[in-house]
């Protein structure tokens, strides 16, 4: 397992964005963390290095956002709204299996749905008072551990 501390916002969208060059279809990016840990920053970055121009914002109210216009298409979602149950029927199974990347917020929520391969990444204040976070990535199967690899080269 990685882990990353990183002190400023800026520095959490470049690791977003170095993973966002290595990403592929049907890839899997599990965001976890607490309110206010950098989960939709990390993805703004991300979402800018597939070259999507829009502004990337938290779909916690329409859980999944849709970005079509990058190298591919970024599928945003904050499963947050469904820690009460919910999910098994959003069919997200099809965005899994998709032609762009899904990077799904407060995976915790679905954990039963999800696939056997996928990358998780935790983001964690390291205090109140900074933006000090570290981000740990932790992959599950082959692609994902390439990833990583490729991220710590």
């Amino acid at each position: 397992m990685k882990a990353v501390t990183v002190t400023s916002p800026e520095q959490t969208m470049q690791l977003g964005a170095k993973l966002g060059q290595l990403v592929q279809p049907g890839d899997l990016i599990l965001l976890d963390g607490d309110l206010g840990a950098g989960k939709t920053t990390f993805t703004k970055g991300l979402a800018k290095s597939l070259g999507i121009e829009k502004t990337i914002k938290s779909p916690t109210f329409t859980l999944v956002r849709e970005y079509q216009e990058g190298r591919i298409p970024l599928y945003h979602m904050d499963i947050y709204r469904l820690e009460d149950g919910g999910a098994e029927d959003l069919g997200l199974d099809e965005y899994f299996d998709g032609d762009g990347v899904s990077v799904v917020e407060w995976s915790e929520f679905m954990q039963a749905l999800l696939p056997d391969n996928y990358l998780r990444i935790t983001l964690s204040r390291t205090t109140d008072q900074d933006e000090t976070r570290t981000i740990k990535f932790e992959p599950n199967g082959t692609h994902y551990q390439k990833l990583v690899d490729k991220l710590e080269g």
